[in-house]
């Protein structure tokens, strides 16, 4: 009986003694987060508190609603941001708050672009609680369609689907701001951060370039995310440069298009392109044949048809060497674009915009939507 009694002491010590290591470890290896805002954000990786967020509201994958939730996270792109006291920051998609209520604190005024009534609501009700209301301003609006007022910064979590058109939007779109701290897909950011000879380098980052500079941030994991992406994240800074090169940007976009439409064939085998060539022919208004004339490079039974074919194919050929003569002027015709600096391309164009040859349709409006879908 006393052995048994004794035997019962021991477990019970050793089970006490089992319990005390696991509370000092857990308290020496997952610090404590004081919260600031919402216990929302203070999740601490909580499952429960995820949970709950995602029952709060069906969120669309579509538009990119993915709420990032790690506090350490957020309060690193403030840091990186550079946001102060005096600064207008510009946030698309603001979600629940997670990242606004870092900003409204930290800046002097927020302008939050939401296309979701939900969120909205969320976001004023979360807002009004903590006593941020006149800081805060909401433009219930879908992004690409919405007029920004002034701002001195962007800082976002950027919905993945419209990541190429926004950015664009930004950097094309006569803003005049400090930098743009943008949380993006991690595979755009890297075709974003390209530069000529990687594999990743495209039009994408070629236009993009030509007016900003792009810096990496760091990485941030699909696990940091509610509900949890299928991708992890960047964060990339973006600043505009101070001097930009002379160009027409709708030239230029339309140019960049046509080279990188194989980026890895030469421009020579690009500019050799039957279709192409005969677009380029029409656009450039050589002739004062319309439509697309590859199409009627064929035998037709009448004799009057036949010569006008023959006519068309002749003016195609001309106008062929007449571009394959400029890649050689330049000392670009083996080049493949993948490999070429803005400043080899840039001058590519002007050469043949000297010759009379165009890349877009000068009577057309300016659309950078168009222009970056797709990217």
């Amino acid at each position: 009986m006393l052995q048994c009694a004794k035997s019962s002491v021991n477990r019970h010590f050793l089970l006490k003694l089992s319990v005390q290591f696991h509370q000092l470890h857990a308290k020496h290896t997952h610090p404590p987060y004081n919260n600031r805002h919402h216990d929302e954000d203070d999740n601490n990786f909580n499952r429960t508190q995820n949970q709950n967020q995602e029952d709060r509201f069906q969120l669309y994958k579509s538009w990119g609603q993915h709420l990032l939730t790690n506090p350490r996270v957020l309060d690193s792109i403030i840091r990186n941001s550079g946001v102060g006291p005096g600064d207008t920051v510009l946030e698309i998609g603001p979600g629940t708050g997670n990242l606004t209520m870092r900003l409204l604190e930290a800046a002097k005024k927020v302008v939050a672009v939401e296309v979701d009534n939900r969120m909205v609501q969320a976001l004023q009700t979360r807002v009004a609680e903590h006593g941020f209301d006149e800081k805060l301003s909401i433009i219930h609006k879908d992004a690409l369609k919405a007029d920004f007022p002034d701002f001195d910064l962007v800082v976002a979590n950027i919905p993945y689907g419209i990541s190429s058109p926004l950015v664009a939007k930004f950097v094309f779109g006569g803003y005049n701001f400090r930098s743009a701290t943008l949380l993006l897909q991690k595979e755009f950011a890297t075709r974003l951060l390209a530069n000529p000879g990687d594999s990743e380098f495209n039009r994408l980052a070629v236009n993009v370039k030509l007016v900003a500079d792009v810096e990496h941030v760091m990485n941030v994991s699909k696990k940091d995310f509610v509900p949890m992406p299928k991708v992890d994240s960047s964060v990339v800074k973006i600043s505009l440069k101070t001097e930009i090169p002379d160009v027409n940007l709708n030239e230029w976009w339309a140019f960049t298009k046509t080279c990188f439409g194989k980026k890895n064939k030469t421009l020579g085998a690009t500019f050799r392109q039957k279709k192409k060539v005969a677009e380029l022919l029409n656009l450039s208004k050589v002739t004062s044949f319309n439509g697309d004339i590859v199409e009627h490079e064929c035998c037709n039974e009448s004799d009057d048809e036949e010569d006008e074919c023959e006519i068309l194919g002749t003016e195609v050929n001309l106008f062929k060497e007449k571009l394959v003569g400029i890649l050689r002027t330049a000392g670009l015709e083996d080049k493949r674009p993948s490999k070429l600096s803005n400043g080899e391309l840039l001058y590519l164009l002007s050469l043949f915009n000297k010759a009379g040859i165009w890349f877009h349709d000068q009577e057309k409006p300016r659309d950078i939507n168009a222009s970056f879908a797709g990217l």
